[in-house]
């Protein structure tokens, strides 16, 4: 919405000496955001006067007429201009700029010899000025003194407001809006004109009308304006205004029933009153009907549509825009002014149905008060009547089935418990009032033009704003009671997630829905219990009516998608829930909405929720170490993700046991299960080549998945005791079938070590001819501490000799070199 300052001066008492700033500080408080605040003025710099031409002189050699003019600029002497207008004559009032001064663009005017003759200036167009496209001729003003300061008189004082309205501020997409919200936050009188007193309806009107779709149009009124001079102009006041708001000035009648729409927000349409025939019918469009509309495009017609039509058929398309048939011309001396209340939703589809948004569709779409089209016609038919010579009927048309608006229960008190903070009924009381509402005590009927006041949550709002967001207090909230903030679930999954992040992985977070194949292309098993999913009865894509029973199917479409757009080196991860659905099923209770429902019912509804147990997953593929001149990189394998599920389960607390398996989509020999304690809590390891080939996805892509709910939620951490006492290295390497799982063998050497054991870790796994066909080399580090001693070479000795015992006793190893 885009207007000058000076006409929201019509409506309300605009302080005067306001800055830009402050008028700027108004609106946004009103909750209406400013795009841009223009100053006209400031594009032309330098002396810009009224000049009365004193003679003309025509310059006859030159390819194109050519004036060589003598201006009175209020000087001793006239000033020579030279012109190539031919819209003023001899006595003429015209803008003059002089030399020194700067037009828009930066386009500097000087003295200067053309055609002949000297040119002390300009004199200048609309376009030059920058307040329009009108190029063809100069400015002739209607009054002024040679001399005197042109830009009051040509609108360069003017500040030029643009505002972005959202959807639900349709009132504000009018002057009477905006006027309101403005006055009411600068604390001054406001006029509404949309109470204007108006000619009732009544009398015979010369066009009959019959409205068939009461639901698409409730209200409907014309009136015919007779005798109007054809040859008659728009006053430069308006024509200025509607330049100021962007609208291009078009024909007087035209122009009149745009400036109401600007002022008021009601939508009109003027007809040529003798190119109609017969009575007007409001109705639906039927099938196959055309219509060429004001912008010469022929249009089909749907039958959604709503048209005005005649005896020769459709001549409007309702709400958008008029048909060409019957459009006010060059010749017209009969107009017949239409105002109507049209359906939003019906009008908002015809216009993207027909690729058609116009001011007026935009404004209906969004709500347009159903109590302003004879205050409309009213004010249309005066203009017309001043500025056109012509004369009103009497008759006044109004087909009016509008529903009165129903009042809304509003508590006093809610507001105060949305924003947390105290308003009294009275203040409650006047600043519903500020919007037009109807208070009696908790009962607010909401004005005809805010159709966007449905509910009591909208009153709040708007006592609120009216208030001012500023007078909500920021407070933090209070805690009621111990307990309350993030549950230890909460943190145990923030924790893990935060972990896996610092650890390299890109957290994704995908829809919960897989195809019907999913199980198919993971290899589950017939009786697998992850192939019983729950069916979407309206899913968001029919490809995708299932709902999760494990992370991989979604995480591994990301991990895909991210390949295919270049990324190779992946490492992904995800938190979220699966879905289990209830064995035996059943079908719930209906619940109805009127009382709470019985125990009962809600428990057997309960019942039937499938459980939804949180997880963890991660999948990587391509190199987990980028290669560079610090040497070769490392591809990810199925130690890594077994490594991402140790770091997802420390963060959780807890430690995993891990444990060779075979289970699905995982490759039989690189799948480990992971436990915590005896739970089983997941899988890791080196996908199915078959499930990677299915799923097109790199050979050796790797996965692991955990359930969190099923770790323990860790206790209270104990401080750690740190020993002043240095450590004692010692490294082992141990001859073990290959068969034999090096976690294991590092639980044996852990138990057999005791409780001077402060830390072990695998850093060698060798296979060769030189440990013989069958076995394998594994190399740890063991870190030995005493609390109260520093440790003797024999006591290492023989801490590390009973921890390959015990290794030696559980799997037969050998020390490697003894």
């Amino acid at each position: 919405m885009r207007f000058p300052l000076s006409w929201l001066r019509d409506h309300m008492d605009v302080p005067a000496g306001i800055t830009p700033a402050e008028l700027e500080t108004a609106l946004v408080n009103a909750g209406l955001e400013v795009e841009e605040l223009a100053d006209l003025g400031a594009g032309v710099q330098g002396p810009l006067v009224v000049g009365r031409v004193v003679s003309i002189e025509e310059l006859t050699e030159f390819k194109k007429p050519i004036r060589y003019c003598m201006v009175d600029v209020g000087e001793a002497e006239p000033t020579s201009i030279v012109c190539g207008a031919r819209n003023f004559a001899e006595g003429d009032l015209v803008v003059v700029i002089r030399p020194g001064g700067v037009l828009p663009g930066d386009f500097h005017i000087a003295a200067r010899k053309t055609y002949g003759r000297v040119s002390n200036g300009m004199i200048c167009s609309a376009r030059e000025l920058g307040l329009g496209d009108d190029h063809d001729g100069i400015i002739v003003l209607s009054a002024g003194t040679p001399g005197e300061d042109a830009r009051p008189l040509v609108g360069l004082d003017e500040l030029i407001i643009e505002l972005a309205i959202t959807p639900d501020r349709g009132y504000c997409f009018s002057i009477r809006g905006i006027a309101r919200e403005l006055a009411h936050q600068l604390g001054v009188p406001f006029t509404d004109p949309g109470l204007a007193l108006a000619t009732p309806a009544g009398g015979s009107p010369a066009t009959a009308v019959r409205v068939e779709d009461e639901y698409g149009c409730d209200r409907f009124a014309t009136r015919l304006v007779r005798g109007v001079d054809p040859k008659a102009v728009s006053p430069a006041w308006l024509t200025a205004r509607l330049t100021h708001a962007g609208v291009r000035p078009i024909s007087l009648a035209v122009d009149i029933t745009n400036y109401v729409m600007l002022d008021l927000g009601q939508p009109m349409h003027a007809f040529d009153a003798s190119a109609l025939q017969g009575g007007l019918v409001v109705r639906r469009a039927v099938p196959g009907e055309t219509l060429t509309t004001l912008d010469g495009a022929e249009r089909k017609l749907d039958a959604e549509d709503l048209v005005i039509a005649d005896d020769s058929g459709v001549i409007s398309l309702a709400a958008i825009m008029g048909g060409a048939s019957t459009e006010v011309s060059e010749s017209t001396t009969d107009v017949l002014f239409e105002a109507a209340h049209w359906d939003p939703v019906t009008v908002a589809r015809a216009a993207r149905r027909h690729k058609l948004p116009s001011e007026a569709s935009k404004r209906f779409e969004r709500g347009v008060d159903p109590a302003l089209p004879l205050v409309a016609i009213e004010r249309a038919v005066s203009l017309l009547a001043e500025y056109g010579g012509g004369k009103a009927d009497e008759a006044v048309l109004d087909v009016n089935t509008v529903r009165p608006r129903a009042a809304i229960t509003f508590p006093a008190g809610l507001a105060a418990r949305v924003a947390g903070h105290e308003y009294s009924a009275e203040r409650v009381a006047g600043l519903l009032a500020t919007v037009g509402a109807t208070v009696d005590g908790e009962a607010v009927t909401p004005p005809t033009w805010r159709s966007d006041l449905t509910d009591p949550i909208d009153l709040a709002e708007e006592v609120i704003r009216l208030d001012g967001y500023g007078n909500v207090p920021s407070v933090l909230p209070v805690v009621s009671r111990p307990g309350t903030g993030l549950t230890g679930a909460q943190r145990v999954r923030r924790s893990v997630g935060r972990t896996l992040a610092e650890a390299g992985y890109v957290e994704a977070v995908s829809y919960p829905f897989v195809a019907d194949g999913f199980a198919d292309a993971f290899g589950l098993p017939e009786d697998d219990a992850r192939r019983d999913a729950v069916r979407l009865l309206n899913p968001m894509s029919d490809a995708e009516p299932l709902l999760r029973t494990t992370l991989l199917p979604p995480l591994l479409v990301a991990l895909k998608r991210n390949l295919g757009r270049g990324n190779r080196d992946l490492a992904l991860f995800e938190l979220g829930r699966v879905i289990r659905p209830v064995t035996g099923g059943g079908v719930p209770p209906e619940l109805g909405v009127t009382a709470r429902p019985a125990e009962a019912d809600l428990d057997a509804v309960n019942a039937l929720i499938p459980d939804q147990p949180w997880r963890v997953a991660a999948v990587l593929a391509g190199g987990i170490e980028p290669a560079g001149w610090w040497g070769k990189g490392r591809p990810g394998t199925w130690a890594d993700a077994i490594e991402a599920a140790r770091i997802a389960a420390s963060a959780a607390g807890a430690e995993l046991t891990v444990k060779a398996d075979q289970h699905a989509p995982w490759h039989p020999g690189r799948c480990a299960a992971l436990y915590v304690g005896d739970t089983l809590v997941g899988h890791a390891g080196e996908l199915h080549p078959a499930v990677c080939a299915a799923l097109e996805l790199p050979k050796r892509t790797c996965a692991m998945e955990i359930e969190l709910d099923r770790i323990p939620l860790p206790g209270a951490a104990p401080a750690p005791f740190v020993s002043s006492y240095p450590p004692a290295l010692i490294d082992v390497a141990l001859l073990v079938e290959q068969s034999v799982p090096a976690a294991e063998v590092a639980g044996a050497l852990r138990d057999g070590a005791g409780e001077l054991l402060e830390s072990l870790s695998l850093f060698d796994v060798f296979e060769g001819e030189q440990v013989g066909e069958g076995r394998k080399s594994l190399a740890y580090s063991l870190t030995l501490r005493a609390a109260d001693r520093t440790l003797t070479g024999e006591e290492s000795v023989a801490v590390r000799d009973a921890a390959v015992a015990e290794a030696a006793k559980r799997f037969g190893a050998v020390l490697r070199g003894a």
